[in-house]
């Protein structure tokens, strides 16, 4: 018999795959419910809304990322390979649940009229931690000083971001050598940049 949690989680990843293929505004309620094979009610005994969906799916990802980012930050690694850790950590996040990303990204993080403005503080506590790391390494001499670290590090996540925008709406699975590949190419272009 599934308990109360499996309920729950039931309900979050059939709403990721109704999110994913109808689109947050598209969708109803109902949907959801179809999708997780339980009754229209139960869905309301966990969440108010579609909208309280959404935040939970995103506040559990993003505090995910933000865990993935500080322990990369805590290491001893490079500034760089700091980076490359955090980088490597959202492609893989991609490669493992396709669909829970394009949720994040089409949903919240590009909706700036909606949810994107919901979060926008939560948003910007990964920007404010990787400008940390690129203002660390300038401190120790590992990257250019007259860099501004955190355009550095919208920069960052912005080029991350698009990498995988643009996986999302090709359309059609991404080869472990694409992710390797861009996981590379990533942090050489934005730390080409910073090198000094």
């Amino acid at each position: 018999m599934a308990t109360t949690t499996d309920k729950r989680r039931v309900i979050l990843d059939a709403a990721v795959r109704v999110f994913a293929g109808q689109g947050f505004h598209t969708c109803r309620v109902s949907d959801i419910a179809d999708e997780a094979g339980v009754a229209y009610g139960l869905v309301y005994h966990y969440f108010s809304s579609k909208e309280q969906i959404l935040d939970t799916l995103f506040l559990e990802r993003w505090d995910v990322m933000l865990a993935a980012i500080a322990e990369a930050d805590a290491s001893e690694r490079s500034p760089r390979d700091k980076l490359a850790a955090i980088a490597s950590f959202i492609v893989d996040s991609y490669a493992k649940d396709p669909d829970l990303m394009k949720v994040i990204i089409v949903e919240v993080t590009r909706a700036a009229n909606t949810f994107g403005r919901t979060h926008i503080e939560k948003i910007k506590q990964a920007y404010d931690r990787i400008a940390v790391i690129v203002h660390d390494g300038q401190q120790a001499g590992a990257f250019r000083a007259g860099v501004d670290a955190t355009l550095a590090a919208q920069a960052f996540y912005g080029l991350v971001e698009q990498v995988l925008t643009r996986w999302i709406f090709g359309g059609v699975p991404v080869a472990q050598a694409d992710l390797s590949h861009a996981k590379r190419e990533i942090v050489e272009i934005i730390c080409g940049g910073l090198d000094v």
